[in-house]
């Protein structure tokens, strides 16, 4: 059995950006040489995500409204989270609904995706380093 770990670094310029990493995923797929396999790609802190879904700006942007009214960042004082000198409580419930992690099946050394289906980097707290876990295992 082969397997790859990588890790993917991210510094968004906004509190709020989402970010493509299809084919980053993709090189690091070719680079394990698995062909028939699995791989994980897991947000590896609690104010960001890893979901999939189509890469079309309007349903991004829809995205980012929708989370905004279902958990507004302001006011701050709104969540007790933020009572202990926080001020991304709304970020813990973003990546909650976005999820944490997406697993995607290799076959014939590619990543088995749907015609439309893409792999995004949420960030919902940004302008911080923060860590992608990309796990890869098969033969």
């Amino acid at each position: 059995m082969k397997s790859l770990t990588e890790h993917l670094w991210f510094e968004t310029p906004h509190r709020r950006d989402y970010v493509n990493i299809t084919g980053t995923v993709e090189g690091l797929v070719k680079k394990s040489g698995v062909k028939d396999g699995l791989c994980l790609v897991n947000a590896m802190h609690i104010t960001a995500s890893v979901y999939i879904n189509d890469a079309e700006d309007g349903l991004i942007q829809d995205y980012d409204d929708w989370l905004e009214k279902l958990a507004p960042h302001a006011p701050t004082s709104q969540y007790r989270h933020n009572r202990t000198g926080e001020d991304n409580a709304d970020a813990h419930m973003k990546r909650q609904i976005m999820g944490r992690e997406v697993v995607v099946a290799i076959t014939k050394g590619r990543l088995d995706l749907g015609p439309w289906e893409q792999i995004f980097y949420g960030e919902f707290d940004g302008r911080r380093r923060k860590r992608v876990l990309v796990k890869i295992i098969g033969e």
